[in-house]
C-alpha cells in the first residue's frame, strides 16, 4: 500500500538546543490535535466514507505520518544537547524523569495521547466537517509555533506543515461538496 523514502517530507533544521521548544511542539506530537491523531483519524474514517473520496483520506492519513516523523525530528534535535539544567528550565524534568530524551506520545502540556483525540461518526459528511476542524485548529497550532520561536530555520519546517494543513483543509471541503452533490443526485434504480 505505501512506498517509504527513507527522508523526510521537506528537511527539517534547527539552529540551537531549545528545550522550550520542543516541549511545546509536543502538542503536535500527541496532542489532541496534533499529528497523531489526525493520522490515526483519517485512517480509520476510510473504512465509512465513500468510494468517491476513500482515496483522499488514505492519502491525507499517510502523509499526516510524515508529518509526525518531522515534528519527531525536531523534538529530538533541539532536545539532544540539552544540559540538565535547560531541560529543567523548560518544564520538561517530569519528561526526563520518565522518558529522558525520549519521545513520548503526549501534549506541551504533559498530558499522554489517549484514542478519545479521534472522532469518527460513520456519517462521512460529518466526519469530512471534523477532520477540516482538526486541518484549521492544527494549521492555528502551527501559526502559534512559529511566532514562538525565533529560530528560522525551525520556523521553516513548521511554515510547510502549516501549508499542509491549510491543503489538507482544502481537500476535505471539496470532498464534502462532492459527496453532497452525490447525495443530491437523483438515482434510478
Amino acid at each position: 500500500m505505501w512506498i517509504y523514502e527513507k527522508k523526510l517530507q521537506y528537511p527539517v533544521k534547527v539552529s540551537k538546543c531549545d528545550p522550550r521548544m520542543a516541549k511545546l511542539l509536543l502538542e503536535q506530537y500527541g496532542g489532541a490535535d496534533g499529528e497523531l491523531a489526525a493520522a490515526l483519524r483519517y485512517l480509520n474514517q476510510r473504512y465509512s466514507i465513500p468510494d468517491k473520496v476513500v482515496g483522499l483520506l488514505t492519502d491525507i492519513g499517510t502523509e499526516e505520518f510524515a508529518h509526525l516523523e518531522m515534528i519527531a525530528t525536531m523534538v529530538y534535535k533541539l532536545m539532544k544537547d540539552a544540559t540538565l539544567e535547560q531541560i529543567k528550565a523548560a518544564g520538561l524534568d517530569d519528561h526526563y524523569v520518565a522518558h529522558d530524551r525520549g519521545l513520548f506520545y503526549q501534549s506541551a502540556g504533559g498530558v499522554p495521547w489517549t484514542a478519545t483525540y479521534i472522532q469518527a461518526k460513520g456519517d462521512p459528511i460529518a466526519d469530512l466537517y471534523e477532520d477540516i476542524a482538526a486541518e484549521e485548529k492544527a494549521r492555528a497550532t502551527y501559526q502559534w509555533l512559529i511566532d514562538l520561536t525565533d529560530d528560522v530555520d525551525l520556523q521553516d519546517s513548521l511554515k510547510f506543515l502549516r501549508e499542509r494543513e491549510i491543503v489538507h483543509s482544502l481537500r476535505f471541503r471539496e470532498a464534502v461538496e462532492i459527496l453532497k452533490a452525490d447525495r443530491e443526485e437523483k438515482k434510478i434504480f
